[in-house]
């Protein structure tokens, strides 16, 4: 296997670094340790780089793997004690505090012909900007026949702290409405397009319009199968037991300055997430990863 490549590039605003190991392409920026891309050498990308993605200083990134955390989506819909968490009177942003600040690189090295990579947030001891919470925060990548993301949460504080995350990952597909999700059928799922109310799975998923499912009991592997680029993109999450399924479609993808009108053709999100009844409790000490695994197969 080749000697792994790291180079630092600069994406308008934000400092980004490529990576390459193997057949294998990573592109990170350093705001939100934010997996942009990654690709294996002669396939289609696996994870999906939104053209039109906005890389300023300070404003969350609309593609990759966005870390959100330490609470998912509006934080008003999230359980009582995640909201609890917050201390603030500022309005709480979408997908929590940690996708618009720089991470520090830590170690890079190969282990078992693997390459991992490791970013850390920096964290005081007066926690995060209205969150007053000791939590460390670490995303470990690696790199060898798949792509395994690990997010760790750390409370060196002495009190017990909630929280609800997710690694909103965006995938590549040829054409989202002749792609499925395996891996669902039967489960129950929040259907927040329709108030919120909570629906049954039946067969495999087909995206027919907008999407925006919550999951719950989710098992540890959920695919894409893509017919036309004739893969499957396998998914094997750990630390979760819920995910979200997303796509804009066309008239939310038409609002969208940072996505092209047909963006949401290219993309489908599945994100492995601890939310609902899935939130994540850090006793004092205590410390919890949510993991995902990505496979890219041929049908």
């Amino acid at each position: 296997m080749s000697t792994p490549v790291v180079e630092t590039v600069k994406l308008d605003q934000l400092n980004c670094w490529r990576i390459r190991h193997g057949q294998a392409e990573l592109l990170v920026a350093q705001q939100g340790a934010h997996i942009l891309s990654y690709q294996l050498d002669g396939q289609p990308p696996v994870i999906w780089l939104n053209d039109e993605a906005v890389f300023k200083t300070g404003k969350s990134i609309r593609a990759g793997v966005p870390v959100c955390w330490p609470w998912f989506g509006n934080l008003q819909r999230n359980p009582a004690s995640v909201q609890a968490m917050r201390v603030s009177n500022e309005p709480a942003p979408a997908h929590g505090l940690v996708r618009a600040l720089d991470w520090e690189l830590g170690e890079i090295g190969t282990t078992d012909g693997g390459l991992n990579v490791e970013f850390i947030l920096p964290v005081s001891e007066n926690g995060l900007p209205g969150w007053p919470h000791q939590v460390d925060l670490r995303l470990s990548i690696r790199l060898d026949e798949q792509l395994h993301i690990h997010l760790t949460s750390h409370n060196r504080g002495t009190d017990s702290v909630s929280i609800s995350q997710a690694l909103h990952s965006y995938f590549a597909v040829s054409d989202v409405r002749n792609v499925q999700v395996e891996g669902v059928d039967g489960l129950s799922y929040i259907e927040t397009l329709d108030d919120w109310n909570i629906a049954k799975q039946q067969g495999d998923l087909h995206v027919t319009g907008e999407t925006d499912r919550i999951y719950l009991n989710t098992p540890a592997k959920l695919s894409i199968v893509d017919p036309t680029w004739e893969r499957r993109i396998e998914l094997t999450a750990t630390g979760s037991r819920s995910a979200v399924i997303w796509n804009p479609w066309i008239d939310r993808a038409a609002a969208f300055s940072d996505m092209a009108n047909d963006g949401w053709q290219r993309m489908l999100c599945i994100e492995t997430a601890n939310v609902m009844d899935d939130i994540v409790q850090l006793a004092a000490g205590a410390s919890h990863t949510l993991g995902v695994s990505i496979a890219s197969k041929p049908l």
